[in-house]
C-alpha cells in the first residue's frame, strides 16, 4: 500500500501540448500524483523519422518507470501512432495508455458532414491512423498536414498562430462542419481555429476519452489512489537552455491552472 501511495502517473509529449490531456485526466483523477515530461529538446516529433521517435519514446518511458510511474500516458498523437505498440511489447508489466486520433468520434457523432483532420505529417502518414481512417472514412474528409503548427503553439506567439491558420485553413471557411484535432497542441488554439472556420464548427479531440480509459485501467488493476488529497504535478522539460526550461514550466502551470 505504501508503494502504491508513492507511485504516480507518468505522462509525456514532445512539448507542453499534452497539458490538454493532463487537464482532462486531473478532472476525474484529482488525487493522483503526476510526472509530466515535455521533450522540447526533440520537438516536434511529427517531422522526425520513425526510428528516432521510437528510440526517444523508449528512453522517456524507461525514465518514467524508474521514477515510480505505475502507468504511462503518451499524450502525443505522433508518438502514440508510431511508438505505442513497440512500448507495449517491451514493457508488458505496466499499462501504456495512448491517445487515439479522434476521427472515430466523427463517425459516432456527426458522420455525414464535411470534415477537416488537422494533424502532423507523422500522424497522417502513420499506419495506425490510416487503418482508423479507412475503417471510419465518411468520404467527406480532408487531411491537412499542419507542418510547423505545433512549434508555433509551443512558442506561444499569437500573431504567428493566427497568420498560420489564416494561410492554411482559411480556404475551408464555410465548407467544413467537423474539425478533428490530431495533435494535443491544437486544442490550445481551438478558439483561434473557430474564429477562422466559423463558431459553429464541431471540434473533436481525444483527450477526454484518454482520461476515461486511463481511469478504467487503473480501477481494473487496483491502482487508483483513493487518499483524498490533491495530487502533485512534477514538470520536467528536456531543453538544454535553462531559460527555455523555466519559460516552459511557467507556461505549463499557467495552462494547467495551478
Amino acid at each position: 500500500m505504501q508503494e502504491k501511495a508513492n507511485s504516480c502517473i507518468g505522462i509525456f509529449d514532445s512539448g507542453i501540448g499534452g497539458v490538454t490531456v493532463l487537464k482532462e485526466i486531473i478532472k476525474i483523477l484529482p488525487y493522483e500524483n503526476y510526472i509530466y515530461i515535455s521533450d522540447s529538446k526533440n520537438n516536434p516529433y511529427g517531422d522526425m523519422k520513425k526510428e528516432k521517435i521510437i528510440k526517444r519514446c523508449e528512453e522517456i518511458t524507461k525514465y518514467l518507470i524508474e521514477n515510480k510511474s505505475k502507468v504511462i500516458v503518451i499524450a502525443c498523437n505522433t508518438a502514440s501512432a508510431i511508438a505505442s505498440e513497440f512500448l507495449r511489447k517491451k514493457y508488458k508489466n505496466i499499462p501504456i495508455i495512448a491517445i487515439e486520433p479522434a476521427y472515430k468520434m466523427v463517425y459516432d457523432h456527426n458522420y455525414d458532414k464535411e470534415t477537416l483532420v488537422m494533424a502532423t505529417k507523422g500522424t497522417i502518414e502513420s499506419e495506425k491512423f490510416n487503418l482508423l481512417y479507412k475503417k471510419y472514412n465518411n468520404h467527406k474528409t480532408q487531411l491537412l498536414e499542419c507542418v510547423g503548427l505545433a512549434e508555433i503553439i509551443e512558442e506561444g506567439n499569437k500573431e504567428k498562430i493566427v497568420k498560420y491558420l489564416d494561410e492554411n485553413i482559411g480556404k475551408y471557411k464555410g465548407k467544413i462542419e467537423n474539425v478533428v484535432l490530431g495533435c494535443t497542441h491544437y486544442p490550445l488554439i481551438e478558439k483561434e481555429i473557430k474564429n477562422i472556420l466559423g463558431r459553429n464548427v464541431r471540434i473533436f479531440n481525444g483527450a477526454k476519452n484518454v482520461a476515461i480509459h486511463l481511469k478504467d485501467v487503473l480501477e481494473k488493476d487496483g491502482l487508483i489512489n483513493n487518499i483524498e488529497k490533491k495530487g502533485k504535478i512534477e514538470f520536467l522539460d528536456t531543453s538544454l537552455e535553462i531559460e527555455k526550461r523555466k519559460n516552459k514550466k511557467k507556461r505549463f502551470f499557467e495552462l494547467i491552472g495551478g
